[in-house]
């Protein structure tokens, strides 16, 4: 592959790895440990992963058990947990914390279809700039000795590139919905 197209087309694949990043933390229904990845603890003042300052498991479809390295980061934990945007109240025995999903309801799957959809519509925009700054970029070219032939030829091969991640984030979309939508 051209050099001057890698640029834009790993551009365009970290925007896809983002989403996909991204729909792991949006919940079905069943307890996913990657709810959690957005969330930081306090761990001696620095923000740190949950899952670097315990073991998270799923004893249960729909629990998601952390148990600390250490006792005194529950309150943390737990604090981080309820300030984040995971709608879930954490429950502390004194050794582990404890999130119990609740069946999502028929208005909840929907609403997260929308933002599944929202998110996806993010990347297409994404991937479309980045293809609008390629264009901008070849077009330069020209002034640099490059034929109006190989300017074409580049700008045609990014679009197909486009036209692939753009594809490719429709199918994410697809999956991510169905797999809300299915009780």
């Amino acid at each position: 592959m051209d050099a001057r197209l890698q640029q834009y087309d790993d551009k365009m694949k970290k925007t896809v790895d983002f989403l996909i990043s991204d729909y792991a933390t949006i919940r079905a229904g069943r307890a996913n440990p990657h709810v959690l990845d957005k969330i930081r603890v306090d761990y001696y003042g620095t923000p740190t992963p949950i899952q670097q300052v315990g073991n998270v498991t799923v004893p249960d479809p729909r629990v998601i058990q952390i148990a600390p390295w250490e006792k005194s980061l529950l309150k943390a934990i737990e604090k981080a947990i309820l300030t984040s945007e995971l709608g879930i109240n954490p429950s502390n025995d004194g050794n582990v914390i404890r999130l119990v999903f609740p069946e999502l309801t028929e208005e909840r799957r929907k609403d997260l279809a929308k933002e599944i959809k929202k998110k996806a519509e993010e990347g297409k925009v994404a991937v479309r700039n980045i293809r609008r700054d390629g264009n901008d970029a070849f077009k330069k070219l020209s002034k640099e000795d490059v034929s109006e032939d190989e300017i074409k030829q580049l700008c045609d091969q990014l679009q197909k590139k486009t036209d692939n991640y753009i594809k490719e984030i429709d199918k994410l979309m697809e999956e991510k919905s169905k797999e809300i939508m299915t009780v």
